[in-house]
């Protein structure tokens, strides 16, 4: 792949302006057509495949970080902006009792459809015998210490592991413990839309969040159908991309929507390699 300068004049300048990340968001929504997506996906799981469409579109942010917006990939540690080594996403999944939990798809750029729809089946399941990974057991750990005290030791975590870049392996924590992106759909609770946040104690700078499904008027063919659309909206850190970055996300989530057989197979080698 051709060179990228992740620490251009303005990235150094964003890195040094801006707090992490509490006021570099940049927000992004698209409408998606997902009719023939979800036809897909029925299809496939009447073939034994219970995939989502959730799982389908990490699948497809880890794709579109490897080959068309690898700048998602990268967080800022110090003055200066960083590479990770590979492509992790996060997702985010509701439990019993309500509890919200997460599954970490490690190498996500890398994996097929069953792949990824049979490792995140398997982190629900375990999660819900109450083997949660390391990340959200040092949560839990965090909320039992009393009050200041639960504030210092938060303050010390992020020093170490986000703006030092230690890790932490007796807690499972690191500079990269919470992936390269993560994806929530709140569609699936009753709400149409959201923008997600930017997690200050993670290196994030990707958050994406699927709404609701709703049957609307569209424009197919020169023709007026019913179509089902999705609204999806993104949360960037403005520090390390810029809103071009977004838009070049939005397009290749929507090539690989309307070409969903490119993910049934590992990706090209020749393609962008982290």
């Amino acid at each position: 792949m051709e060179h990228i300068d992740y620490n251009s004049d303005w990235r150094r300048v964003a890195s040094t302006i801006y707090k992490k990340p509490t006021d570099s968001k940049i927000y992004g929504m698209v409408e998606l057509d997902v009719t023939d997506i979800e036809k897909y996906i029925a299809k496939k799981r009447k073939e034994g495949l219970k995939t989502t469409l959730t799982y389908i579109i990490t699948l497809i942010i880890g794709r579109a970080i490897r080959n068309e917006v690898p700048e998602l990939n990268t967080f800022v540690k110090g003055s200066k902006i960083a590479q990770r080594k590979q492509v992790d996403g996060v997702v985010s999944v509701l439990l019993a009792g309500g509890e919200m939990g997460s599954v970490k798809v490690e190498n996500a750029d890398q994996r097929t459809i069953q792949e990824v729809t049979d490792e995140i089946a398997e982190h629900i399941r375990q999660s819900r015998k109450g083997n949660e990974r390391d990340e959200m057991q040092s949560k839990n750990m965090l909320a039992r210490v009393p009050w200041p005290f639960r504030k210092w030791l938060f303050r010390l975590y992020r020093v170490l592991t986000i703006d030092w870049g230690i890790s932490l392996p007796g807690i499972g924590l690191d500079s990269n413990s919470f992936g390269s992106y993560v994806v929530s759909n709140i569609g699936t609770v009753g709400l149409d839309t959201g923008y997600g946040s930017l997690l200050p104690s993670s290196n994030v700078s990707l958050v994406m969040i699927l709404g609701s499904i709703q049957n609307k008027p569209a424009v197919v063919n020169g023709e007026i159908v019913p179509r089902r659309i999705m609204l999806l909206s993104a949360t960037l850190d403005h520090r390390v991309v810029d809103g071009s970055h977004g838009g070049r996300l939005f397009r290749h989530i929507k090539y690989l929507l309307k070409n969903p057989h490119l993910l049934e197979e590992k990706p090209d080698e020749n393609l962008a390699k982290f």
